[in-house]
């Protein structure tokens, strides 16, 4: 059966940060038909409580039996998800807003945009993000940051995979898998957009922290080697980091002095500050 999305989050371990995001999709009215849980060979309890869910509440899952690492799942969960126009990439230590895939994709539709992000209250989560959500919406909604989307979560439509293809499944890219993608698009002239009308909050890179403090790496992948898989040299690395960055400032600026508020906010010791 067709549906309008299917949202695709990899896992490694870390099941605590699973079980929240799954029970805050579903409290926004996300079916776990329209869920699938790619396991990257977890060694907690995470296949089993999968197993669970799966038997209980119809939860799709797939199982592999060597970590894949980002890339690999979204491009499988992508190639799974043949009936949907839409396929959500969504990290797994995140708590979904009001109505969060909805209205992203509502907003996406309403504006042209073919990969979409939503807005992002990163960190710590001392502030009471169900009851801050829908005000952060009613100040932030119709604001659109184009040409920009996260690999938090963003939603890929399926007319952008016959363009230009899936999520690079390269190892080494470990990390630049969504900003990779993100310059593919660009240069295809995909429209891609981060949008108010739609909220998650990110604990922030929970398996990538734990990955990295089980490998003692300071880095899942080779930036170098990012760099130069999109033909950047030296120069035109240091203008694209540049220009992002001003880019990101300006917009940050903008959002903040119009609503006090902006689509990337971080919480840090109690305060926040505008990304």
């Amino acid at each position: 059966m067709s549906s309008r999305y299917t949202i695709v989050i990899p896992v490694l371990n870390q099941w605590r940060y699973t079980a929240l995001c799954l029970d805050s999709l579903q409290a926004q009215g996300v079916r776990p038909a329209d869920i699938l849980v790619i396991d990257n060979a977890s060694t907690d309890e995470t296949p089993a409580r999968l197993a669970e869910r799966a038997a209980r509440d119809g939860l799709g899952t797939l199982a592999n039996r060597v970590n894949l690492g980002c890339g690999g799942a979204w491009t499988q969960g992508a190639l799974l998800a043949r009936e949907s126009d839409w396929v959500v990439l969504l990290n797994n230590d995140v708590l979904a807003g009001p109505r969060a895939i909805d209205a992203m994709l509502d907003a996406a539709e309403a504006r042209g945009l073919k990969v979409v992000s939503p807005g992002l209250l990163e960190g710590q989560e001392d502030y009471g993000f169900a009851a801050f959500a829908p005000q952060y919406l009613l100040k932030m909604a119709g604001t659109v940051r184009r040409g920009w989307f996260h690999g938090v979560c963003f939603a890929v439509h399926r007319s952008v995979f016959e363009a230009i293809g899936f999520p690079d499944t390269d190892r080494r890219l470990g990390g630049h898998e969504d900003m990779e993608y993100l310059v593919r698009c660009l240069r295809a002239g995909i429209e891609v957009g981060t949008v108010g009308d739609a909220v998650f909050h990110h604990f922030g890179s929970i398996t990538q922290k734990a990955m990295k403090q089980e490998s003692g790496a300071k880095s899942l992948g080779d930036r170098h080697y990012f760099y130069s898989q999109l033909g950047m040299g030296w120069l035109a690395r240091k203008r694209f980091k540049l220009q992002r960055e001003r880019q990101r400032r300006q917009w940050s600026a903008e959002e903040n002095a119009r609503s006090g508020h902006s689509l990337h906010m971080l919480r840090e010791n109690g305060a926040w500050k505008h990304v």
